[in-house]
């Protein structure tokens, strides 16, 4: 994401931009700021040290550095980097931990990208719209470890 060819434009929401709503992107966004809302994204996505983001993540990829408290759901890969602060339920194909990542919640990690279990029925409405539900069950979860730097609870 960082070092893509691609010609592709790459939308920039700065550190000083917060919104209240969703964002939605056709393209490669770069996401700084504030955000209550949901981030639906058909190409990459990349949160800066400062991004926070307070709701559901829907794109091909996400490289995260900032703070998420919500679900994430992507078709590839998902990169935490080491100031990643992450509380919610994670889904891709691939993953990457950094070193000192903070997260709290459930993964799915299925590089086949076949659900494991097709049972949804008691699953948060917190999940995205565009995907299906994550599983409640623990199998096809892959167990991440991390290292917690504060309390799971989140204060505004």
């Amino acid at each position: 994401m960082e070092t893509s060819t691609d010609k592709t434009a790459k939308t920039l929401i700065a550190e000083d931009i917060e919104i209240t709503g969703t964002i939605k992107s056709t393209g490669h966004i770069q996401f700084d700021g504030k955000l209550n809302g949901d981030l639906n994204c058909t190409g990459s996505a990349m949160l800066g040290k400062n991004a926070v983001v307070k709701g559901n993540i829907n794109a091909e990829s996400i490289s995260v550095s900032g703070s998420v408290t919500g679900n994430i759901v992507v078709k590839d890969r998902i990169e935490m980097k080491s100031s990643a602060r992450v509380q919610g339920d994670i889904r891709a194909k691939r993953l990457t931990v950094e070193d000192g990542v903070t997260f709290v919640g459930k993964s799915e990690v299925n590089p086949t990208g076949i659900s494991s279990t097709s049972d949804s029925a008691s699953t948060s409405a917190a999940s995205a719209p565009s995907s299906s539900a994550a599983p409640t069950s623990s199998a096809g979860s892959a167990p991440v470890h991390t290292t917690q730097s504060a309390a799971p609870s989140v204060k505004k």
